[in-house]
Formats: C-alpha cells, sequence, structure tokens
C-alpha cells in the first residue's frame, strides 16, 4: 500500500468514481471495503491517518454490548453478537476469544447475572465465542488474583471477542486497496461538489503533504466522518443544525501486576450506572471508560480529572492492590459520535448508540453512531442506501465471510509479531535483510525498527504520531518511553522518506506535543 501510487489513481481517472468515502476510521474504512469487494471504484479520503481518532481509541473490544442487554435492547445485542462471529471469523489474526469475570458480593447477583449471560450466549445463534459459567468464590480468586476477596460470593465467567482496533483498520485499508480502491491518508476534502440540479456529484480534496489540490467526480458521496459529520454536512448543506454530539471515553493503561490473569474483569454496575472493564492487552491492562458528554468534537481530547479519578476509584473497589494515578501507563480519551437527542438533554442516556443512515436533499449520504464490533453491518447498510436511491446499481454485499487482509488462522499470540498475521514473515525478512533493522525501538519493548520500515514502506505512515500511535502501540502501552524513542524513530523514518534535520525536529516536538496528553504529571 503506497501512497503516491494511491494519489496517482486520482491523477490518472478520466471517469467518475462509483464511491466517493470522507472518514478513515472504522466506518469509512467499512464502506471502502464493502464497495471494492462488490466491484465499485471506490477512493477513501482521510484528513488525518487511518483511525486516528474514535477508532484507535476503543476499549479494545469486539462485544454484543452486555450493557445494551441490561437496557432490554435485545436487537442491538443480536445484531451486535453476530458481527462479532463473523469479525473473528474475517480476521482471526486480530480478534480473539477474550474470557471475563464478574466478581458478584450478593448471592442474587450471581443469580441474576448467569440468567442474563446464559441469555447472551443464546443470542449468539452460532457465532459465540464459549459458555457462561458459575464459578465459586475460590475460582474467582484463582481467575483474578488481584480482585478484592473480602464478602466475595462467587462470580460468573463469559466470553466476548478483543482485538487491536488501529490494526484492524490499516488491514481494511490494504484490503480495499486489494481489491480495487483507493484510500489516501493526510488529504482533506475541502468542498463538496454539486451538479446543475444542486444534487453532489463529488468532493475537492487539498494533499496535506504537498497542498496538491484535486477535483474528484462521484456517483455518490459517504460521509463517513465520525465525530466531524456534522462539518462535512454543513459542506454540503451550509446552517445545517447538528446531528451527532461527542461522547468521551477515557481508558486508563496498567502495569499487568493489577490483573495478574489472562481473564478480563467486567463490573456490570458502576456508582453512575454503567459498566467498567479491565482487559489485557499488549501485556498491560486497559481500563475504562466513562461516557462524558462534550460540547465540540476534538481530534487529540485530554482525559479530564474527574474521568480518572472515576476510573482509579471504580477499579479501587475489585482491585487489590488498588492503581493510583502513579500507576498509570499512559490514559488516551476518544469521543464517539452520537446521534443527537430530539429533545434538549444532557445525559447521554438519551442519546441512541445505535448507527443511522442520514440522506441530505442533495443526496449526501452521512453513517454515524455505532461502534467497532458493527462496522461491516453499518458499511453493508450504508452502500445498500446508495443503492436504493439509485446512485449505482444493484450489487451484492460480499463481506460477510471475507477475508480481511493479513487473515491467518490460530496466531502465536506469544510473538508480538502476530498482529501482522500473514505479513509477519515479510518484517522477519526486513531484519534479516538489514540487520540493524532487527534492533528494538526500546529496550523495554519487543518493537523493532523493522516494523517502522515495514509502516512507512507499506502502510503510509508519514508522521511520527502514525507509527508510534497507530502502526506499533507504543504510545498506548507506554506514553513516556514513546517520548524518550521518539527522536530515534524520527530519525529512521527521515532516511526513508527522504527528510531533512528540521523535519525530524518538527516531528519530535509535534509528537511531545500529542504524547502530552497521555501522560499523567
Amino acid at each position: 500500500m503506497n501512497r503516491q501510487t494511491e494519489l496517482s489513481k486520482i491523477r490518472n481517472r478520466q471517469e467518475d468514481w462509483d464511491f466517493v468515502v470522507i472518514g478513515g476510521g472504522a466506518t469509512g474504512l467499512g464502506c471502502a471495503v464493502d464497495a471494492a469487494t462488490r466491484g465499485f471504484s471506490v477512493l477513501l479520503l482521510e484528513k488525518d491517518d487511518f483511525a486516528k481518532c474514535t477508532s484507535s481509541r476503543s476499549t479494545k473490544l469486539v462485544h454484543g454490548g452486555v450493557r445494551y442487554l441490561q437496557k432490554g435492547d435485545v436487537r442491538l445485542v443480536l445484531e451486535a453478537l453476530r458481527e462479532r462471529g463473523r469479525m473473528k471469523a474475517n480476521a482471526p489474526h486480530l480478534v480473539k476469544d477474550q474470557a471475563f469475570v464478574i466478581s458478584n458480593y450478593r448471592h442474587w447477583d450471581n443469580f441474576l447475572y448467569f440468567c442474563g449471560l446464559t441469555f447472551y450466549d443464546m443470542l449468539s445463534f452460532g457465532f459465540g465465542y464459549g459458555r457462561s459459567l458459575f464459578i465459586g468464590k475460590k475460582k474467582v480468586a484463582r481467575y483474578l488474583p488481584t480482585s478484592i476477596k473480602k464478602g466475595l460470593k462467587g462470580g460468573i465467567v463469559y466470553h466476548d471477542g478483543q482485538f487491536d482496533d488501529s490494526r484492524m483498520a490499516i488491514n481494511l485499508a490494504q484490503t480495499c486497496v486489494e481489491n480495487g480502491g483507493c484510500v489516501i491518508n493526510h488529504i482533506t476534502a475541502t468542498k463538496i461538489l454539486h451538479n446543475e440540479d444542486g444534487r453532489v456529484c463529488g468532493v475537492v480534496a487539498t494533499d496535506n503533504e504537498t497542498g496538491e489540490v484535486f477535483t474528484i467526480n462521484a456517483k455518490a458521496v459517504i460521509n463517513a466522518a465520525g465525530i466531524f459529520v456534522d462539518d462535512v454536512m454543513k459542506m454540503d448543506q451550509p446552517g445545517m443544525k447538528p446531528m451527532v454530539r461527542p461522547s468521551q471515553g477515557v481508558h486508563l493503561v496498567l502495569d499487568m501486576k493489577f490483573l495478574q490473569s489472562d481473564y478480563a474483569l467486567m463490573v456490570p454496575k458502576t456508582s453512575d450506572g454503567r459498566v467498567l472493564f479491565a482487559v489485557p492487552w499488549h501485556n498491560r491492562v486497559v481500563v475504562g471508560t466513562t461516557d462524558v458528554l462534550r460540547d465540540t468534537p476534538e481530534s487529540e481530547p485530554r482525559a479530564l480529572d474527574e474521568e480518572i479519578d472515576f476510573i482509579l476509584s471504580t477499579a479501587g473497589l475489585y482491585m487489590n492492590p488498588a492503581p493510583t494515578r502513579a500507576d498509570i501507563m499512559s490514559v488516551y480519551a476518544g469521543q464517539r459520535p452520537l446521534a443527537a437527542p430530539q429533545k434538549e438533554g444532557k445525559s447521554t442516556k438519551e442519546i441512541s448508540r445505535s448507527h443511522k443512515i442520514i440522506v441530505s436533499d442533495n443526496k449526501l449520504v452521512t453513517i454515524t453512531g455505532g461502534k467497532w464490533t458493527s462496522y461491516r453491518l453499518m458499511a453493508e447498510d450504508t452502500i445498500d442506501k446508495a443503492i436504493s436511491m439509485g446512485l449505482v446499481e444493484k450489487r451484492k454485499c460480499v463481506t460477510r465471510s471475507f477475508h480481511i487482509h493479513g487473515y491467518r488462522k490460530n496466531p502465536d499470540l506469544t510473538n508480538h509479531l502476530y498482529v501482522y498475521g500473514s505479513e509477519e514473515a515479510e518484517i522477519l525478512k526486513i531484519q534479516q535483510e538489514k540487520p540493524e533493522y532487527a534492533e528494538k525501538i526500546s529496550e523495554r519493548y519487543d518493537y523493532t525498527l523493522a516494523e517502522v520500515v515495514w509502516a512507512v514502506r507499506e502502510e503510509m505512515a508519514l508522521t511520527l504520531d502514525d507509527v508510534l500511535s497507530r502502526r506499533v502501540r507504543l504510545l498506548y502501552i507506554d506514553s513516556r518511553e514513546a517520548m524518550n524513542v521518539a527522536p530515534r524513530v524520527a530519525r529512521l523514518m527521515a532516511q526513508l522518506l527522504g527528510r531533512d534535520e528540521a523535519w525530524i525536529t518538527q516531528q519530535v516536538e509535534d509528537f511531545t506535543n500529542i504524547a502530552s496528553n497521555y501522560i499523567i504529571d
């Protein structure tokens, strides 16, 4: 996947594209893959990097939504459980089974959650990851050694999926390209084009790297800009009433000593009525999340002190030792694009979690809401909507059982290169061809310089942030160490990209500013 090759596809194209997709997060990439695999010509434009915002800042779960089952939204749970199964079948190198333990301190809770989770299993209809089981308090203590033992009455084990979100995004981009599509990062759609009848017929886009401007004609334009969908809708119809409201979710990343287990902890009801997860991920523990309405969308939101304190205080009720601010290795905040309520209100409980497709009077198709687990279904619904509108010809969706780029069954999860799937051998080949590339980025972690080379050569990484945040996940597992290695990684990238010392200095400065949001002082 080469950026210059992708740009040349725009320059050399004479006819209209079938689809232009604005937004390179989970939903936009899903739409691009769906369209490309149906045989449509499709171009995806991402103003920053693939999965730069919300789609790289998830809880790292592929799940049916136990919380939604509590609220009685069976349709939404059923939909997500089916997609959960498909996601694992299509990308087994990235999606794996994750067993969870709910520690209960009342006998009634054992009965209540066992019944609920057994129903959860039944809803999966053959797409399940494993059966839910009641376990006694001794097993709870064995499965979760750091759990609070006092007053423990037993627990429930249930299963969902776990994955690496931004690695999935990169693989979706590669899947689109290898099926005839075109994807480009760091290019901004600046204008929506309309024909003489006022209907949307394309976009104007500017390459952020060079300033080159492209006029791109298309039969259909899909707005999948996540928390920024309103900005795109206003390009189509100035003065448009906002359709989404960003809700911020924060996660803390801790050392494994706070879990000491391959099992994840799930707290089904916190003090504010939400759920909390502590999930093992890349030999760290991801703990979250929060749900706080924000006034404006941000590419790099910062965790609020009250969010951090809420997660720490809740985790401390179930973990021994209780984590403190000094134990946080990284903190990341993401903003979900939630469909705005029809009536005035401040609570995120009033805002829909399900996805919505909005068609403007000018035929701009906007997709918003949803979550990673349902990205494929959201894409299928969106492309089907464009077909039903007569924007493109009818073609059948094939993604329900379509292998994602990198597909590999039964990966070795003890090898950190497992996230590359079938391309693991290519990373090793780079190390063999130039032994210095086998050196680690940091002595504390297994990431190698070969992965930086691969990210630049094959995965369109243009900035330090692209590499250290989303190609390798060092910023997310140890933000201070990511800052420490930034100069070395920038120097290698400069060699690969043909950049000068000024570029290195600027990249380190830019990345340091970003990474400061991930560090708790």
